[in-house]
């Protein structure tokens, strides 16, 4: 098949949409399918079957926003877009912004099926506008998402359940489809785990900013009874390097900050003795399921605006949201409990194998499969 794929964000790996949108065009293109390309994504101009449209412009301190969080968006080109629609048997739609809603657009007028991902909580559009907890801010989001994109949609994917039922109570029943993006199959070696010694390793992987929360976990091992034996990894970067560094020397808290290729960060996790997911709103975790996938037990934030938290087996997986007392101990809990956590390794064995990259990326292919499929019998 000849399937578009339209992203208003690409780029860098640095954040899960991207790594998501690659991981999609690297399968189909490895099925044997043509894949079309539509992004600002100056760097893969020279790639066979890319249409790179301008980067869109939204203001200076709209623009200094989306650099601090190294991303920038697309500008709808309708020539482009038509370009590389015509030939197309389905469009797939990564997020719901302006290249997103004229591609959608774009594509019903040409009769062609339309799928779209849901990768874009609310929240993280109303975090940059300070409104990220101001409901009907966050409803509006997902009014315009719908209006704009999603209602046009034969085949919504979903990557959570949870995801899933937070727009439909917004929106009302949609034709979705839950399907993890999956971890790629580098972080499935156990036998990568090494004993080692030296101080007990936490890591935190994720972008620095305000909806991931890693102040919780710098203060939160401050005031941890083994505080001066624990070291805090937190793969990533984002804007908030500079504020968590610096609240990392003022609480004392022996911390790393570093953005880490897969094969670094494989490793790292190998190395690890447990891992710590602090953000508060999530649609998908990648990084807390690549935790598990290579044995880590997590400790998660029991929020109720992330789909995290179900991945928690019980209460010694969790911690209260904004509450370092509750995590502190939680930590406390697993560092003097290794024979413990060994057990909850082998506990997460059955939902480490619902997390195949591959096969999730065969339900995607199957989606859009299905999506032409169902366009043509009507």
């Amino acid at each position: 098949m000849n399937v578009t794929i339209v992203c208003d964000v690409l780029g860098e790996p640095n954040n899960g949409t991207t790594i998501a949108t690659l991981n999609l065009i690297r399968h189909l293109k490895n099925s044997g399918h043509r894949v079309n390309v539509v992004s600002a994504d100056e760097t893969s101009a020279e790639g066979e079957n890319n249409y790179v449209v301008p980067t869109l412009h939204l203001g200076k301190f709209a623009d200094s926003v989306l650099r601090r969080n190294g991303v920038s968006l697309a500008k709808a080109d309708e020539e482009v877009l038509k370009d590389a629609i015509r030939d197309a048997d389905v469009v797939h739609i990564q997020i719901p912004f302006f290249l997103g809603t004229a591609g959608t657009r774009i594509a019903r007028s040409m009769n062609k099926p339309v799928t779209a991902s849901f990768h874009c909580q609310a929240e993280n559009v109303t975090s940059h506008l300070g409104m990220m907890n101001f409901p009907p801010a966050n409803k509006l989001t997902y009014k315009v998402f719908y209006r704009n994109v999603f209602r046009h949609i034969d085949k919504i994917h979903y990557p959570t359940r949870f995801i899933r039922e937070v727009f439909e109570k917004e929106v009302g029943p949609t034709n979705g489809e839950v399907i993890s993006n999956g971890v790629n199959d580098a972080f499935f070696d156990l036998s990568r785990r090494e004993n080692r010694e030296g101080k007990f390793t936490v890591v935190c992987t994720g972008r620095y900013s305000k909806e991931k929360a890693q102040d919780a976990l710098i203060k939160a091992v401050s005031r941890s009874a083994h505080r001066e034996n624990i070291r805090v990894v937190f793969a990533g970067d984002g804007p908030r390097k500079k504020h968590l560094m610096r609240l990392a020397e003022s609480a004392g808290v022996d911390c790393t900050f570093a953005f880490f290729t897969r094969e670094q960060l494989t490793k790292q996790l190998s190395e690890a003795d447990l891992y710590v997911h602090t953000a508060i709103i999530e649609i998908e975790a990648i990084s807390c399921m690549e935790a598990i996938a290579s044995g880590l037990v997590p400790v998660i934030c029991n929020s109720e605006r992330s789909a995290t938290r179900f991945f928690a087996l019980d209460d010694n997986n969790l911690f209260r949201k904004n509450d370092a007392e509750d995590l502190a101990r939680k930590i406390d809990f697993w560092y003097e409990h290794p024979e413990l956590k060994k057990q909850y390794t082998e506990k997460y064995a059955n939902l480490r194998a619902e997390f195949s990259q591959e096969a999730c990326m065969q339900r995607m292919e199957k989606m859009l499969l299905d999506a032409i499929g169902e366009h043509k019998a009507s």
